[in-house]
């Protein structure tokens, strides 16, 4: 089977869009087939991603992105300043 990933974008498009089926007396199943997805697919988005605007998601995605960069970053000085360290433990 084939797993085809959606963006956080579009899986709060997809789930805003499933919402408006189910305003207008769409049942679960319709709403989930409409969007293409599961039922238990849409289960699990909603619960992960329920609350969340596409806007809040790609803030969320830029923030882990600098997070990430920041630790490598913070990694890569920690690593200089032991070889720094064990540099000058040696001349002494």
């Amino acid at each position: 089977m084939v797993r085809k990933t959606c963006t956080p974008e579009q899986i709060i498009n997809k789930l805003h869009e499933a919402e408006i089926l189910l305003s207008h007396w769409a049942t679960i199943g319709e709403a989930s087939k409409k969007i293409v997805v599961t039922e238990q697919t849409h289960y699990r988005w909603r619960k992960e991603c329920g609350g969340v605007r596409a806007d809040q998601a790609r803030r969320l995605r830029e923030l882990e992105q600098e997070n990430s960069r920041l630790k490598r970053l913070v990694a890569d000085l920690s690593l200089d300043n032991a070889m720094l360290k064990e540099a000058s433990r040696g001349n002494s």
